[in-house]
């Protein structure tokens, strides 16, 4: 039977029954009166030696032990450690053993003993997330033997070692965890091969060290501006740093002191898709499938300084790195110039490569010398682009909107059929009836960019640059060959009123549409809004810039965790400044983090500048003592102002739950309506004080 004990250092006693009102003393007690499916709620004060506690702390399986998730335990201290013997590894200091099934969520470490690790899992399977390791002697984390731990969310600074080590046998994930001011950021050895993707490696004196006949998997990773090394690897080691268009690395190498990649292994290692130099590599590696790793390359350009507040910014670097778009000899992209027919040839040859379909054909006013010869012919004979009635190409004429959709759905061969599709538009009845088809077809397989109303297609106008550029970005996303990207200018099929498919029954539907018809949120490519997914912080900056509009309240802030290449930086900034959004103690975003119910009501609250003071609004939720201290007094003001939306019950706050896509867009739908800039909705689900 699930049960909880709640723990307090300050005022409890471990001669007490452990709930809420008579809470134990330590955590070393709550441990042995636990079972599967308990919960051990730790409340804020330090827990060591001195108030009881005996070390190492043996966490048995299926038992959770929680702090607080919200801040990365900040507050809540496990401070100590006591002798362990392992099983691979002989005797060590730990400070907390994990068994099978456990979950550690939102606690501070340190083990400050010889060698001390602060949390070590033997060949188990736990879950470590949204906690803070710091000042440990050797790491926060070790992983060995069979291990398969979840390590996610954690904060990992200032420790004597590594940041996080896995050693052995060990797989797992190890996902979107800050690591930094370590020995290693992440130390991976033995015969251990987890999956190491979307975190943070910096100011380590090394990033990552993968050594012995460790294979570990790194995706999505930022290792920067480490002392030494980015990446060193040794030995028999052989990191997955991506291995095809297919499967890239998608890992940024930069400002890292020495090299970037240190290869002192037995093996040439393969770089794929990943932001890279070979100037800034030391040994055999191959880069993107072509580079030698000798350092005669020349350094490619990454960014273009015209084009980092620009709404295309994301759609330009991404054909930037596949090496698909140059800039100026100035050094400038020049993002809204128009672009001719044939430099657009030019771009589709270099993006598609199109294969042969019909025979050459000579455009007279097209001369054998011209620059774009070749180029135009090939992207002819691969039915992208056609010619003009009267023989002519007319290469230095604009490209229109509507031709760059009619030639990327002829050139790849895409159909799609759906009678509404045309209702995204507001300005519909300006489409050409030749295009009409192809316009359908964009728009079901989202390839249509819109800036900077995404109902307007202004499907006549000269193409800019940037605009090309993200459409043509899109057509590669809808063949697989690059990334997605979150933008909020990108149409949706679904954008003209039309209903999404999964949610004619869900509970948010009323919520959700009304925020579609303000074009304030979208679906997915395939008709659906998926409203029990999970949104992270990024994605929900996007929607509170779209909703909201923020005005700056405050100057910006430089987030060590956002780059320059973050497709949220912008919306990231304008929520920040206008109110909405905080980052973390460290000066990071987490921007990928799940945002959380209550962070949602937080925000819209202080945001907007709501304020009701109404000492008995928590009383209306059944799990108010859940609500973390720091928001009480913006979940009071939510409460009265009736933003808060729960599902299934109406007194169930949940408030430290990731939020799904339906419950972010009702509370959001809510606060407009305080706002009066939407029409009440009649739900059973709006909570009232």
């Amino acid at each position: 039977m699930a049960q909880t004990f709640y723990v307090n250092p300050a005022t409890g006693n471990d001669n007490a029954a452990g709930s809420q009102s008579a809470p134990f003393k330590t955590i070393t007690k709550a441990l042995k009166q636990a079972q599967t499916d308990t919960t051990i709620q730790l409340a804020t004060g330090t827990y060591n030696t001195t108030n009881g506690e005996v070390f190492p702390l043996e966490v048995p399986s299926g038992v959770k032990v929680i702090g607080n998730e919200g801040n990365k335990g900040s507050g809540i201290l496990i401070q100590g450690s006591g002798e362990y013997t392992s099983p691979t590894l002989a005797k060590q200091n730990a400070t907390l053993l994990l068994a099978n099934n456990t979950e550690l969520r939102g606690v501070t470490f340190t083990n400050q003993a010889s060698r001390g690790t602060a949390v070590w899992i033997e060949s188990t399977n736990p879950t470590v997330t949204n906690c803070t390791f710091t000042k440990c002697d050797r790491e926060g984390v070790l992983a060995t033997g069979d291990a398969k731990p979840i390590v996610v969310k954690n904060t990992f600074v200032d420790n004597g070692g590594n940041g996080i080590s896995f050693t052995r046998n060990a797989q797992g994930e190890i996902r979107d965890n800050s690591c930094k001011k370590a020995g290693y950021g992440i130390s991976i050895d033995g015969s251990a091969a987890p999956k190491v993707t979307d975190n943070l490696i910096s100011e380590n004196r090394f990033g990552i060290g993968v050594s012995v006949d460790a294979k570990p998997i790194l995706r999505n990773n930022r290792i920067e501006n480490n002392e030494e090394y980015g990446l060193a690897v040794t030995g028999n080691a052989e990191p997955n740093l991506g291995k095809s268009k297919q499967d890239p690395g998608n890992n940024i190498f930069r400002n890292n002191g020495k090299f970037d990649v240190l290869n002192s292994s037995k093996s040439t290692l393969v770089s794929y898709g990943n932001t890279l130099s070979a100037a800034k590599v030391n040994g055999p590696i191959t880069i993107e499938g072509t580079g030698t790793g000798n350092g005669d390359e020349q350094e490619p350009i990454t960014t273009f300084p015209d084009i980092q507040n620009h709404w295309a910014k994301p759609f330009i670097e991404g054909l930037l790195a596949k090496g698909f778009i140059s800039g100026f000899t100035d050094g400038t992209f020049k993002p809204d110039e128009k672009m001719t027919r044939a430099q657009y040839a030019a771009l589709l040859v270099k993006a598609f490569n199109p294969p042969v379909k019909r025979n050459a054909t000579t455009f007279t006013d097209v001369a054998s010398d011209f620059w774009a010869k070749d180029v135009i012919q090939q992207a002819y004979r691969g039915e992208f682009l056609s010619g003009f009635p009267n023989n002519t190409f007319k290469p230095n004429d604009n490209v229109q909107r509507v031709q760059v959709i009619v030639s990327l759905v002829n050139g790849l061969g895409l159909s799609a059929t759906d009678a509404n599709a045309l209702n995204a538009y507001s300005d519909r009845t300006a489409i050409p009836d030749y295009a009409k088809d192809e316009v359908v077809t964009a728009t079901k397989k989202q390839i249509a960019v819109n800036y900077p109303n995404v109902k307007q297609l202004n499907p006549t106008q000269d193409a800019t640059r940037a605009e090309v550029a993200a459409m043509v970005y899109q057509a590669l996303v809808d063949a697989n060959q690059v990334s997605a990207i979150t933008s909020p200018y990108i149409v949706s099929a679904n954008q003209g009123g039309d209903e999404f498919a999964d949610i004619q029954n869900h509970w948010a539907k009323p919520f959700i549409e009304g925020l579609l018809a303000k074009g304030f949120i979208s679906g997915f490519g395939d008709g659906t809004f998926k409203p029990d997914e999970k949104m992270n912080r990024a994605q929900y900056a996007a929607l509170l810039v779209k909703a909201f509009n923020p005005t700056p309240t405050r100057d910006a802030k430089n987030f060590l965790d956002v780059s320059d290449k973050s497709w949220a930086k912008e919306v990231i900034q304008q929520a920040y400044r206008g109110g909405f959004l905080v980052g973390y103690p460290d000066n990071t975003f987490r921007q990928g983090e799940k945002v959380q119910r209550v962070q949602v009501l937080v925000s819209l609250v202080n945001g907007l500048g709501l304020s009701e003071n109404d000492t008995n609004a928590l009383e209306t939720y059944d799990d108010r003592n859940a609500i973390p201290d720091y928001a009480t007094d913006e979940v009071a003001t939510a409460t009265k102002k009736q933003i808060v939306v729960n599902y299934p019950k109406v007194k169930q706050l949940n408030p430290t739950n990731d939020a799904t896509r339906a419950e972010v867009a009702a509370m959001v739908y809510q606060a407009l309506l305080d706002a009066n800039q939407v029409s009440a909705i009649n739900s059973d689900y709006i909570v009232s004080a």
